[in-house]
């Protein structure tokens, strides 16, 4: 137990696990459906894909001064148990460890294996071991070593960011979708059934930017956190937006708006629409990359907060060991990878995800609080990033995010039941583990 995290992530790696994080499978299928119920109309769906990006950067600003002041490994974990307690951050870490982190995962992979089958046909038990083979690797690779898994990331993402980047571009030099003036850019006027699909479809881009935060659990090993991590968070999430506003132009180029509306297969339908069909295996290819840097980025970062956990004897105090050669926290790496592969191999992660991935939102609104809570109660501790704006960046965004929670449990309150059940179920388990630290200490 006397080894300790070391600090050996730059500005580079911050940025690009961010960037790598955020970009899975969202922007190859997402596009379709936001025009679709923002009403076919160009200038919503983009304005959407905005507004989401911009709840990400007043997030990613918050959480740059909290990660500044508490350079630790954890992240939103810290920020919440500091600011809350410690049954609010077991409860965030219990649900980020037995459902977010690991159905997150266990999604990429079984999609991993689905997408490779397209390309190389296999039994769906073969599909399947693909998904496990996957998890088992991205864990080697990060139980190795930060610095392996994070020079992975930097490749993986820069080839799929680049790869994104490089079709968005060729889809607006070779197409003409956008050159079509019988197409509305704005809608005559505003409906309060396209006022209702905007709501439906800014849930839709705000999966798609989901993954920004997981950056902050990796405080505890960034070098120079107080300037690295605010400047790696602010320019990923800037990055994502860039990316992710240019590959909706392109798609529109590719299809014309109605193609892209009528596509939940955006991507490979533009390269097959400009391209002939042996092009889309490039779509593909890329997809199997994004997921594969997706996967590691989670598998990277997730595990620090049960490492932080197990260290406040909050979880099983084997994961707060750290390997003796690779100075990695591989118990708890290799615990989220486990679990992450029983949720694969037996298909719940659909479900568990479906209940709960909204009460995410919950837990990001109660960690931006934080910032509040320090200012007031530590108001002369050095801040090496103050967020700008402040108070209203972070109201906006915790007030923000508070309206998506409250409309998903008043639109599907049996989803949003079972959701909360699944993460106060883990509070007999808080008591529990609680109670061995007490009887420690005493």
């Amino acid at each position: 137990m006397s080894e300790s995290l070391v600090r050996v992530l730059g500005f580079r790696d911050i940025v690009l696990i961010v960037v790598g994080t955020v970009i899975g499978s969202g922007i190859f299928i997402v596009p379709g459906a936001v025009l679709r119920m923002t009403g076919g109309t160009l200038g919503p769906a983009l304005l959407i894909w905005a507004l989401g990006g911009g709840l990400s950067l007043l997030g990613a600003l918050t959480y740059a001064e909290l990660g500044a002041m508490k350079p630790e490994a954890g992240g939103l974990y810290v920020y919440i148990r500091d600011a809350f307690g410690r049954l609010p951050a077991f409860l965030y870490g219990w649900t980020l460890f037995f459902v977010i982190s690991a159905g997150a995962v266990a999604t990429l992979a079984v999609a991993f294996g689905n997408y490779l089958g397209a390309l190389v046909p296999m039994h769906p038990y073969a599909s399947k071991a693909v998904a496990l083979a996957m998890i088992a690797g991205v864990a080697w690779i990060n139980v190795r070593g930060t610095r392996q898994g994070a020079s992975v990331q930097v490749w993986t993402t820069a080839l799929k960011a680049g790869a994104i980047v490089a079709i968005s571009i060729l889809f607006l030099v070779a197409g003409d979708g956008l050159q079509d003036r019988t197409a509305p850019i704005w809608p005559d006027q505003v409906t309060p059934p396209l006022l209702a699909g905007v709501g439906v479809a800014m849930i839709g881009t705000l999966w798609a930017y989901e993954g920004w935060h997981y950056v902050t659990f990796c405080a505890g090993e960034t070098k120079s956190p107080q300037v690295t991590l605010p400047r790696g968070i602010i320019w990923g999430t800037l990055i994502l937006i860039a990316i992710y506003l240019l590959a909706n132009l392109g798609y529109a180029a590719a299809l014309g708006v109605d193609g892209v509306a009528a596509s939940d297969a955006v991507a490979a339908d533009a390269m097959n629409a400009l391209f002939g069909p042996g092009a889309a295996v490039a779509v593909t290819l890329i997809a199997l990359v994004s997921m594969f840097s997706a996967a590691n980025g989670i598998t990277l970062s997730a595990p620090r907060v049960y490492y932080a956990m197990a260290q406040d004897g909050l979880f099983f105090r084997r994961l707060a060991s750290v390997h003796p050669r690779f100075r990695t926290p591989a118990v708890a790496i290799g615990s989220g990878s486990a679990w992450a592969a029983v949720l694969a191999l037996t298909g719940t992660f659909e479900q568990l995800l479906t209940y709960v991935i909204f009460i995410g939102w919950t837990f990001y609104a109660l960690a931006a609080m934080a910032v509040f809570s320090y200012r007031r109660r530590e108001p002369n501790v050095p801040r090496p990033f103050r967020v700008p704006g402040y108070p209203w960046v972070p109201a906006v965004f915790v007030l923000t995010t508070a309206v998506i929670v409250v409309n998903t449990v008043v639109t599907q309150p049996a989803q949003a039941l079972l959701g909360f059940g699944v993460v106060l179920a883990g509070t007999p388990a808080y008591f529990v583990w609680n109670g061995r630290k007490r009887s420690v200490g005493d």
